[in-house]
């Protein structure tokens, strides 16, 4: 019995001296889901408010910027001949009616003198006018003195109002031969003047720019014969201050997207800026080996960083969305599937609170579950404090 009583002794002495001893700052309470640290630790980690972020569903795609066609063009020659000078280089800048080459026509030439022609024409249809006037006013006194027959009076009307009707035809030529060389030669006012005043004809035709913009892209060197019916374009001018971004959709999100929808866009050439766009156009058909159907997008380029042919990544908004609390993404700690964040209870206390995820955004993450706005979350550190609870 004796023996007994002293080998109980011992167990409870030895159990005694194995208690686990909490480190000094770090102290567990109730249960395993709280941890107090020391003020020190306190001051190593971020804290973090819970906000009310408004969060919009979104679908991912990638695209190509392309020039947008509503704000360039191509430059076709107007007339066959050879070029004589070329004024325009690739990477100017150009307004609207900059020369950008020079041609030396036939054709032109043969329009300048169709012009001279309707001009010497009407003319000599002003002067046979001249005439019959004086041959009318001349019928008309004879008759009223009885010194002439009537029907020379009717002639001398019929000539008038034939010269008068051939006048205003010549006059109708002349009009027409000069729009012509105006339009299509680009001819000013003050040399359409000159032609008709010294008769002088000018082979050469200089080709100008349509718009105002860069020029993108040029074909054509000096001394080359070029043609308006080669269908290809000598030169290439494009507003550069906005960008079509397209991209395929897959059919299957298709029906989520509207034009009007904002996107935010990151282009791979350059990744530090995000830009901003509206979808403008939806296509009308799906392809068929595919089945993605092409979205088109406006971007403001004012600083023309952006070029044709860079590759992009964009979110589509697809809905106002909904507020959610958020935090930041670094306030996360994730084990597999779940997910985990640390609330400040009291000063230097925090309490391991499972939370649900939602969607992430710019660096924060919806809380569907297990916060709510105005708790105090840890940010930075916050793997920190984790290690220190599994201890």
């Amino acid at each position: 019995m004796i023996m007994l009583h002293y080998r109980y002794s011992r167990l409870i002495a030895f159990v005694l001296c194995c208690q686990i001893v909490v480190p000094q700052g770090l102290q567990a309470r109730s249960g395993e889901e709280t941890i107090k640290v020391s003020e020190a630790q306190v001051r190593s980690v971020s804290m973090e408010a819970v906000e009310a972020r408004r969060f919009r569903p979104q679908k991912s795609a990638i695209g190509q910027l392309a020039f947008n066609e509503d704000t360039s063009t191509v430059v076709f020659p107007p007339f066959a001949g050879r070029v004589t000078k070329v004024l325009g280089k690739i990477g100017d800048e150009v307004d609207a009616n900059t020369p950008l080459f020079e041609i030396d026509s036939p054709e032109v030439v043969q329009m300048q003198t169709e012009f001279i022609a309707a001009l010497n024409a009407a003319e000599k249809a002003r002067a046979q006018k001249l005439f019959a006037k004086r041959v009318l006013d001349r019928q008309t006194t004879l008759v009223s003195e009885q010194a002439a027959a009537m029907r020379e009076l009717d002639q001398a009307q019929a000539d008038y109002a034939a010269a008068e009707a051939d006048l205003r035809t010549a006059e109708g030529v002349v009009a027409a031969a000069r729009n012509r060389i105006r339009v299509l030669v680009g001819r000013s006012e003050a040399e359409l003047e000159r032609i008709e005043r010294d008769r002088v004809i000018d082979p050469i035709v200089l080709v100008r720019s349509p718009i105002a913009g860069q020029v993108v892209t040029r074909k054509v060197g000096q001394g080359q014969l070029v043609r308006p019916d080669s269908g290809e374009p000598l030169y290439g001018v494009a507003d550069l201050s906005t960008m079509w971004l397209r991209a395929a959709i897959s059919e299957n999100d298709i029906a989520l997207v509207r034009v009007g929808q904002e996107l935010e866009v990151r282009i791979d050439a350059v990744p530090q800026r995000l830009f901003s766009a509206k979808i403008t156009a939806i296509g009308a058909a799906s392809d068929a080996m595919t089945h993605r159907v092409m979205v088109r997008s406006e971007l403001v380029n004012p600083d023309r960083i952006l070029r044709p042919e860079m590759f992009a990544s964009f979110r589509i908004f697809v809905s106002e969305g909904q507020v959610y609390p958020s935090i930041k993404i670094e306030s996360v700690i994730r084990e597999g599937e779940r997910a985990f964040v640390f609330v400040e209870v009291k000063k230097q206390e925090f309490q391991r609170r499972p939370v649900v995820l939602g969607q992430e955004e710019n660096g924060r993450v919806a809380v569907l579950e297990g916060l709510k706005i105005g708790d105090a979350v840890v940010g930075r550190g916050a793997i920190f404090i984790d290690n220190e609870w599994k201890q």
